[in-house]
């Protein structure tokens, strides 16, 4: 069923896609040098987060992040499940300048 649209379906492998934008983080680290980036995520409806992590499941187009937060942050969600393309942009800074933010956590490192 070639015509079968599933909301949040995107071409292309998404675990790929995800091993890519790990690759972009490290590298943009190692460029600045700094042990890790502070990743913030744009969506298309305006929300924004930092991110502890971003990962592939569950899958059919739909990507899994985790939210940086802390005690004060009752409202933030622990994981937001979104459609890949409802991603408007990603912001990579390093994340020193972000006071009191640890960091994205790449898969091969404690979170």
């Amino acid at each position: 069923m070639s015509g079968l649209w599933i909301p949040g379906m995107a071409a292309g492998p998404l675990e790929e896609w995800v091993k890519r934008v790990h690759r972009r983080i490290e590298a943009f680290a190692s460029d600045a040098g700094v042990e890790r980036a502070f990743v913030e995520v744009e969506l298309l409806d305006g929300v924004r987060y930092a991110l502890d992590a971003i990962t592939a499941e569950p899958g059919f187009g739909f990507v899994t992040l985790r939210p940086q937060g802390g005690p004060d942050d009752d409202d933030l969600p622990e994981e937001v499940v979104v459609p890949v393309g409802s991603i408007k942009r990603l912001e990579l800074r390093r994340a020193e300048e972000q006071r009191g933010r640890l960091g994205f956590a790449l898969p091969n490192e404690p979170s």
